[in-house]
């Protein structure tokens, strides 16, 4: 029997832990951060703390909050895949020497980045009334590409319950169906339990070259890929809207459509060039949506210029509903260092909106690489029931931020640059630290070595 919706729903975010081989390889083409800062020198352990101090943040406002795990890196059983073979600091030092910049992406660590790594469909808009899971299949970046098999038996770990939980494969490979996840998602709803309009922001259609496209930087999500996940999740068609990214932005470095928009409850944040007909997206959204009047707070290129957005990532803010009804946006703290984006966001609070508040966390180890607040969570609306129904494991409480904090302490490295991807060590140190951190959060056996 599955679960039904007479319970209250909230949602919970669950944020990416930053993995033990954070570093800046510039591996994103079209990510402007990424390409600015490669071959820094990165500092995992920071980057691990900055990101929880953030998670315990949101927990101690009353948020409900969860942390899902890095994945494996290097990524030894895609080097064996391309034919690197021995032991594995056999494996390590052939693909660091004889293809390092094969092996460099196998090192990443952009699983941080939650947002991308499905899309969710809460079970008050899906036919079943089960949540549903696609993970994504990240096909336009190699980096990416191969984060879907553990990121699905992770899913599978946290959410058991048949009754309750769908998971999908991720959509075919290939440029046709590039499915980037929730980071070109959002939901709009009344209250979190009734149902919802799901809105897909895509970036070119993959099956007809005739319709806009950007020229300069690539399109990763695909219309058909939307759609698909649509189809995948039973959704209704009159509670979902399309809508295609302005391949401007993304040839001006808006990779993502959550580099641009956010939305939340009854409130869209956008840049009014974040869409290629925006007036039209705006009418959609509020006819789906029904009656009840939405808030579209639309941000004036006069007063944020692209340029600024894209390097303050204002809009990979987390927008979020707090315990009184009203919405606190989560931002990062180069908001706070441009005057027009401070000064922006001082007017929004004062303005006609359901935005009170705006918080600032530090997270420059993640935003030095590309991805602000909204690119380290995942947001997943749950009941009751279905969070009953979950690894109980996972949930952010004093007691998980103190041990997480001591594993980080503990495993993370305080610098890293690219030649010391190649130490064998840190394949041993990382793995380490994985094994006991599947341990901490109840998840069982989910990385390869652990499959082995």
């Amino acid at each position: 029997m599955s679960n039904t919706n007479s319970n209250q729903s909230f949602e919970v975010n669950f944020d990416g832990l930053v993995g033990p081989t954070h570093n800046y390889a510039g591996l994103s083409i079209g990510n402007v951060a990424s390409l600015k800062n490669a071959d820094q020198a990165s500092n995992p352990k920071q980057g691990a703390l900055q990101g929880l101090a953030k998670m315990n943040a949101l927990s101690d406002m009353g948020l409900k909050q969860a942390v899902l795990p890095p994945l494996e890196r290097p990524d030894i059983h895609v080097l064996r895949q391309l034919g690197f073979s021995g032991s594995d600091e056999q494996v390590i030092t052939r693909a660091a020497s004889e293809a390092p910049s094969i092996f460099a992406a196998t090192c990443s660590a952009s699983s941080m980045w939650t947002a991308n790594a499905c899309t969710i469909s809460p079970s008050a808009d899906t036919k079943d009334n089960k949540v549903h899971f696609t993970a994504a299949n990240l096909s336009n970046k190699f980096h990416r590409s191969i984060e879907a098999p553990t990121t699905s038996r992770i899913l599978e770990a946290i959410f058991t319950d048949e009754n309750c939980f769908s998971h999908h494969e991720a959509l075919p490979m290939g440029d046709h169906f590039g499915d980037e996840g929730a980071a070109n998602h959002n939901r709009f709803c009344q209250s979190y339990g009734e149902q919802g309009v799901e809105f897909f922001v895509f970036g070119k259609y993959a099956f007809d070259s005739s319709k806009p496209f950007p020229k300069k930087y690539p399109a990763r999500q695909t219309f058909e890929a939307s759609q698909a996940i649509a189809r995948l999740h039973q959704l209704n068609g009159n509670k979902t809207v399309f809508a295609q990214q302005n391949p401007n932005v993304i040839d001006a470095g808006v990779f993502h459509n959550d580099v641009i928009a956010v939305g939340n409850q009854n409130c869209l944040f956008y840049h009014e060039l974040a869409f290629l007909n925006s007036d039209q997206v705006v009418k959609d959204l509020q006819e789906a949506y029904g009656e009840q009047p939405m808030h579209f707070v639309k941000v004036p290129e006069s007063d944020v210029s692209l340029n600024d957005a894209v390097h303050t990532y204002l809009f990979n803010s987390q927008l979020v509903t707090l315990s009184d009804g009203s919405m606190a946006i989560i931002a990062p703290g180069e908001c706070r260092e441009n005057q027009a984006v401070k000064s922006y966001l001082d007017s929004v609070i004062a303005g006609d909106n359901p935005i009170s508040r705006v918080e600032i966390y530090d997270v420059k180890q993640s935003m030095q690489n590309g991805g602000g607040p909204a690119c380290l969570r995942q947001r997943i609306v749950l009941s009751e029931n279905e969070i009953k129904a979950s690894n109980s494991s996972v949930y952010m409480n004093d007691g998980l931020f103190q041990t997480l904090n001591q594993w980080v302490e503990k495993h993370y490295r305080d610098s890293l640059v690219e030649k010391d991807l190649a130490d064998p060590n840190l394949l041993i140190e990382s793995r380490t630290a994985l094994d006991e951190l599947t341990q901490i959060l109840n998840l069982g056996s989910v990385y390869p070595f652990q499959l082995d």
